[in-house]
């Protein structure tokens, strides 16, 4: 009995030192895969988007009235 226990825990070492092994080559594949990917085909790069910074005097007081009304309400 003994020797079958310790032959059903080495085969269980065994299986996990296998598939722990190929689990960490997948990883170090798709890391490289990723790497290569980003080197030669890389994003290009996003244009910013033009932010009008001139807001007109009546949006900036509905914006106030709007705040001062929410804040008098939730106290």
């Amino acid at each position: 009995m003994a020797e079958l226990m310790r032959s059903g825990v080495e085969l269980m070492i065994v299986g996990m030192g296998i598939v722990f092994l190929f689990l960490a080559l997948l990883v170090v594949a798709i890391n490289t895969m990723s790497s290569l990917i980003q080197r030669f085909f890389p994003e290009p790069p996003k244009a910013a988007k033009a932010v009008n910074i001139e807001t007109d005097k009546a949006t900036v007081a509905a914006i106030t009235a709007a705040v001062h009304q929410y804040r008098s309400k939730n106290r």
